[in-house]
């Protein structure tokens, strides 16, 4: 089981699947509709930060990143980071994802709930999804060969896994209310104007939600797995 075990590839295929359609999606979404301008002109920055100023928000900063859709927000440093495409992009997919991020730090200033959560989470969900699979295989090899406390140290390692999920899971409402700002801000502050542009931003973002769901379903289904093969499910350690 520990070095090959096809009942793995069973319950991990749906999510397997759909993370390949995801990723595809978002590669396609965002290569079409960074060929397309937007009317207002903007860059990805200037979209962002007008977006953070309309929100009366004058203390995170904006900065290029190296890589592709390497776009993200840093709660700790206030610091909205934006790949080059995105930055000095002027696209209608440029504008969706930099506005993305701006939600987030509109999410960080207003305290929503779900974003502080998985800001706690970090640490341990860091742990969880490396140290917490290193301690499943390694108590799962202990326990195959008749150790007792091998069970024991799979546990562990199932528990910290688990916080992985739950960050997994945090992380949806999180992506979605972040995808629902940038979407309102763009139109209400006319930085999105016609049907087709804000039609553009929208296949963007939701193609971008559609991998977060994918990774959760992935986590939530490995989870499953181990539940399954370390007994908590179906009362079988095998």
């Amino acid at each position: 089981m520990f070095f090959f075990d096809p009942f793995y590839f069973v319950i991990l295929a749906p999510a397997i699947l759909l993370s390949l359609v995801a990723q595809g999606m978002v590669s396609m979404a965002f290569n079409k509709y960074k060929r397309v301008p937007a009317a207002s002109g903007m860059t990805g920055a200037q979209a962002a930060a007008r977006m953070l100023q309309a929100s009366g928000i004058r203390d995170v900063g904006i900065e290029p990143v190296r890589g592709m859709l390497s776009d993200h927000y840093d709660p700790g440093k206030k610091m909205l980071r934006l790949s080059p495409d995105v930055y000095q992009g002027t696209s209608v997919a440029s504008l969706g994802v930099a506005c993305h991020e701006a939600g987030h730090a509109l999410q960080h200033a207003k305290g929503y709930t779900p974003l502080y959560i998985r800001t706690a989470l970090v640490p341990i969900a860091s742990f969880g999804s490396q140290g917490g699979m290193y301690l499943l295989f390694f108590g799962i090899m202990l326990n195959v060969m008749g150790l007792v406390f091998g069970k024991i140290v799979a546990l562990i390692g199932f528990w910290a896994f688990a916080a992985a999920v739950l960050f997994a899971l945090v992380t949806l409402p999180v992506e979605f209310d972040a995808s629902r700002r940038a979407k309102l801000q763009l139109a209400e502050l006319g930085m999105i104007a016609s049907p087709a542009e804000r039609k553009g931003v929208a296949k963007v973002l939701n193609a971008a939600a559609l991998t977060y769901v994918a990774a959760a379903i992935t986590a939530l289904l490995t989870l499953l797995y181990y539940a399954i093969r370390l007994g908590l499910i179906g009362g079988s350690d095998d």
